[in-house]
């Protein structure tokens, strides 16, 4: 138990170092169109090569991370994000910054695989993605609070990434074998829960291209729609991502007291909506609305999609995969969000994205319901023990030790033979019948319920 806590901030930092490109995307791109002369479709090519490289890496590493170790793949991957984007921060040609990217994008991918493995294994995996997404927010927002006054065109971040991947390094010497938090599963290579898994990866995969098709362009949207500087986009994404740290220090501290279906179905609604009021702002006040209720609910729901993909397989198979999904989603999104905005627009951009992550709400739902995803109300505890009958004695005051722990196995059942139980009910009946009103009333109830 005293080991758990130690393991995980580790964890937490690779975490970091793997999820840190993803954040700061928007500045990647719009630094990569201003400074490198490209397009905003093209600039959205280059951090979609990145992140589609970082998902090559998660599905190379699906289910791999135990035999490996995870000391050795997390160092190969913080070289590889240390050299890719330092090539790409130190290049002037547009090829080499594009190699130095993707290469930099595989060592973020499997950093990324190796927390999310060991995420799965961590008693509370929930708690754990949390600390993850709180860590990687902060850095992200103090990064856009100081890269725009530092100058440095389209190298600052690539160099800033870098710079978080070497620091990173020291984390690593700390990451052991993951201990798996239930019951010791035999190696096998079939998956458990296929069909969830399978809907939540594809869900995962749309609902990040929709949240990255906003988030890619959302620094063009304040340029040319609402006419903000760079320095002051810089100071709203700060503060969303600030308001973002205080969502997930709110989601951990919810914990799984409703479960994850309503963190998600709900939360998802309200990105939807944000989506919509980011694309079409005319103004600083809407604009830095949009943006900040977004990136508040936004780390939430994906803490809890974390959070779910890790309870399908303690092995961390699902949470590689799902995450692996999510990335290529997130690589999709700044070429789909640039071409629906210079095709149609920023505000029909806002109302197709809002109405594909409504659309992708459904079935993710579904799936956090079908897993247990919800509180149970009292009599409805399953025959087997688990999460929702140790979530019923929570909520009913049981007395601690009655109900199994979370994924204990079924207690076996002793037999009672009849002839005892017989012989019990026949002396109980003859206590019955003694007394002067006993009578033959009692012995012929007695001869009756014996037969």
């Amino acid at each position: 138990m005293s080991s758990r806590p130690r393991a995980a901030w580790p964890l937490v930092a690779v975490f970091t170092a793997g999820y840190l490109a993803a954040y700061l995307l928007p500045t990647i791109v719009g630094r990569l169109s201003v400074y490198l002369g490209l397009s905003t479709a093209e600039a959205g090519l280059v951090g979609s090569a990145l992140l589609l490289s970082s998902a090559s890496a998660g599905f190379c590493l699906a289910g791999r991370v135990e035999t490996y170790g995870p000391r050795r793949p997390a160092r190969i991957g913080l070289v590889l994000a240390v050299l890719g984007y330092g090539c790409a921060a130190l290049a002037g040609s547009v090829p080499l910054v594009v190699l130095g990217a993707v290469v930099g994008g595989f060592g973020s991918g499997t950093a990324t695989a190796v927390a999310a493995a060991g995420i799965a294994a961590q008693r509370d995996p929930h708690r754990t993605s949390s600390l993850g997404l709180l860590s990687v927010s902060a850095t992200a927002g103090a990064l856009y609070l100081t890269i725009p006054h530092l100058g440095g065109g389209h190298r600052l971040p690539f160099a800033s990434i870098a710079l978080v991947a070497l620091l990173v390094w020291p984390a690593t010497s700390r990451l052991g074998s993951p201990v798996p938090a239930g019951p010791v599963v035999p190696a096998s290579g079939r998956l458990p829960h296929r069909r969830s898994g399978l809907v939540l990866a594809g869900g995962m995969l749309v609902w990040s291209m929709a949240q990255n098709a906003l988030w890619g362009v959302s620094s063009r949207i304040g340029v040319d729609q609402v006419g903000l500087s760079e320095v002051t986009i810089g100071a709203v994404f700060a503060a969303a991502l600030g308001a973002g740290l205080l969502g997930v220090m709110g989601a951990g501290v919810l914990g799984a007291r409703l479960g994850r279906a309503v963190p998600i179905g709900l939360g998802t609604v309200i990105i939807a909506a944000s989506i919509v009021l980011s694309s079409s702002a005319g103004d600083l006040g809407s604009f830095a609305t949009g943006e900040i209720l977004w990136n508040t609910v936004y780390p939430v729901v994906l803490s809890y999609l974390i959070g779910l993909a890790a309870s399908l397989d303690v092995r961390g198979r699902w949470a590689v995969l799902a995450g692996s999904a999510s990335s290529v989603g997130v690589a999709c999104g700044p070429v789909l969000g640039s071409v629906l905005s210079e095709g149609a627009g920023f505000p029909v951009m806002g109302m197709v994205l809002g109405a594909v992550t409504l659309l992708v709400a459904v079935p993710v739902t579904a799936v956090a319901l079908h897993t247990g995803g919800r509180p149970l109300v009292p009599g409805s505890v399953r025959r087997r023990g688990g999460a929702p009958a140790a979530l019923l004695a929570v909520t009913t005051g049981a007395v601690p030790g009655a109900v199994p722990k979370l994924g204990a196995p079924e207690q076996a059942v002793t037999e009672i033979s009849l002839p005892a139980l017989r012989r019990r009910r026949l002396v109980r009946s003859a206590f019955r019948t003694a007394g002067p009103a006993g009578g033959g009333q009692s012995n012929a109830y007695a001869s009756t319920s014996d037969r």
